[in-house]
């Protein structure tokens, strides 16, 4: 088999790797198309299914295990990241401690987003839209947070540029915004 055969065959072993290997930019627009498609399938279904008594309260404890989940995850990469700011972790101990955690984020993310299709939201309301954008907002904002940890995980022990550092507050301040916005807009949507 010649060189020009094994590089047309797309079954040679590290094709698919290869295939899979797309530009960062690629690979945010496309997990940023599958928040938003997420995000619009659990608001059809808000707006669609009403949940009897059994499944709500099953949504209701899957929803508060997941933000307990995905939200503590984000509170500890965000605390490791002031580590970092103040010396007292290095910015690879920070970065191979912190990416793991994507995945705990991720899942009570997309639990949230789910269990809260069964809790009747009040679509009318005001409060609930807001709620909904913040969610659709951390979200996209979480896809940045991914991008910027491969940026970062780049760096390899050079210096992280102003950029980067201002990236990683801006994503870190609209991160801690959206979670506690929409954490708060929750509690009083309970207390009707």
């Amino acid at each position: 088999m010649s060189a020009a055969d094994a590089t047309a065959n797309p079954h040679r072993p590290g094709r698919q790797a290869e295939l899979l290997q797309l530009p960062h930019w690629c690979r945010t627009a496309a997990a940023s198309l599958a928040v938003c498609a997420g995000w619009a399938a659990t608001t059809w279904i808000a707006l669609h299914l009403q949940a009897d008594t059994t499944l709500h309260t099953a949504a209701l404890f899957a929803h508060l295990a997941s933000l307990v989940l995905g939200f503590g995850a984000v509170l500890v990469v965000d605390y490791y990241g002031v580590l970092w700011l103040t010396g007292r972790k290095t910015l690879r101990e920070v970065l191979d401690f912190t990416a793991p955690l994507h995945v705990p984020v991720w899942v009570g993310l997309g639990g949230l987003l789910f269990s809260g299709a069964f809790l009747h939201p009040d679509l009318g309301s005001p409060l609930t839209c807001v709620k909904l954008g913040l969610v659709l907002v951390l979200s996209l904002n979480g896809v940045q947070a991914s991008a910027l940890h491969r940026r970062l995980t780049a760096v390899d022990g050079g210096p992280v540029g102003p950029s980067l550092l201002i990236r990683g507050a801006v994503t870190a301040a609209v991160s801690q915004a959206a979670w506690w916005g929409a954490v708060a807009i929750g509690f009083l949507n309970s207390q009707h």
